[in-house]
């Protein structure tokens, strides 16, 4: 059964950084390698839309970044260990939301959520003073 975990979420000042982590498991010994697959990282705030906010695709090597994290967010993926990492720096209060890791079977980076079939149960992320 695939599932993905993430933690790393609280609350950060604004200027500030967390660093949000996300594991992996389950997927097929014959896909293990993941070379078929993108890790996508969204957010979604009260009365908003889901948006992606990063994803990485290992097949190419793409990383694309929301373009008002741009800077601010960095994604990484330890493939050996099935564990990809969202560094966010320089914390904005509009950065408040719930933020999910998400696992697609595709070679290419996408930002819309409906091509992603895998899904963690999200950490939430507040900015304030």
């Amino acid at each position: 059964q695939v599932q993905l975990v993430e933690s790393g979420g609280g609350l950060a000042q604004p200027g500030g950084s967390l660093t949000l982590s996300c594991v992996i498991s389950g997927f097929p010994v014959d896909d293990y390698i993941m070379d078929d697959y993108i890790i996508g990282w969204f957010r979604q705030a009260p009365g908003k839309e889901r948006e992606g906010v990063s994803c990485i695709s290992q097949r190419d090597g793409g990383i694309n970044y929301l373009d008002s994290v741009k800077g601010r967010f960095f994604l990484t993926v330890y493939y050996a260990h099935n564990k990809g990492f969202l560094q966010m720096k320089r914390l904005k209060p509009e950065d408040t939301a719930v933020y999910y890791c998400a696992v697609a079977r595709r070679t290419s980076c996408s930002g819309d959520f409906s091509d992603y079939a895998y899904w963690g149960q999200g950490t939430q992320v507040t900015v304030s003073s």
